[in-house]
């Protein structure tokens, strides 16, 4: 297929297997048709991301809004607010900006130019970090919210994680493993609490954790070929 032309061996068994898994689910544990929907549309966007392609956001449009919905089902308020009010609109800002930085010379079939957190850039990254992290915990407290510090530990490095994606910077896939570790914990914790049946989700974000840490291999290799190249 011409669309998968530039993918590796490894990118496009990867994306095979997900999909077979995700399907079988939907049959074995009587998964949600929407379940099904995010979770794959989600593994789309994710590893589009990985190749540096601009159409990831695509697939994170449909993604970020079903999320949300299903998010709000067990009480994960903020996964919800992020999703809906953050991932959702930034997905257009994603495309627009992505389209103005493309690179000239493709590397492994990335269409964008890649970059670099200074020492500057981690140390200012981080103290946000700290510092919305434990204000919005105590925000979810007072809405009732459940697991609310471990909500708001992966909703802080994911709205972290976006804003570095959305600049093209290799060490958004640092914050993104934190993301997706945090996430995974926090959805054993609510489908065993509230006896649900959203299986997909654990597996979308075990798939994504995977695939983070192939995104920043990748991304890592392909700054360095880039940065060789501008030299």
């Amino acid at each position: 297929m011409k669309i998968l032309k530039d993918w590796t061996l490894f990118e496009k068994l990867w994306l095979v297997t997900f999909t077979l898994v995700n399907v079988y689910l939907f049959f074995a544990w009587d998964d949600t048709i929407l379940g099904l929907i995010t979770s794959i549309s989600g593994m789309l966007c994710v590893v589009l991301v990985a190749k540096g392609k601009v159409s990831n956001y695509y697939f994170g449009i449909i993604q970020t809004g079903t999320y949300a919905y299903i998010s709000y089902g067990y009480g994960l308020y903020g996964e919800v607010m992020l999703n809906a009010l953050f991932y959702f609109p930034l997905q257009f800002v994603g495309i627009y900006l992505w389209k103005n930085h493309k690179t000239e010379h493709t590397v492994k079939g990335e269409e964008i130019q890649i970059s670099s957190l200074t020492k500057k850039g981690w140390g200012i990254t981080l103290s946000i970090f700290v510092v919305i992290f434990v204000l919005y915990a105590y925000l979810l407290e007072k809405l009732g919210g459940n697991v609310v510090w471990i909500d708001s530990a992966s909703t802080t490095l994911s709205v972290i994680a976006q804003l570095l994606m959305l600049k093209r910077l290799t060490e958004q896939w640092l914050f993104w493993i934190a993301v997706n570790v945090l996430s995974i914990a926090l959805w054993v914790k609510a489908l065993i609490l509230q006896d649900g049946n959203d299986v997909s989700m654990l597996v979308m974000w075990s798939a994504f954790l995977i695939n983070s840490i192939y995104g920043y291999y990748n991304w890592s290799k392909v700054y360095k070929q880039q940065k060789g190249e501008e030299i």
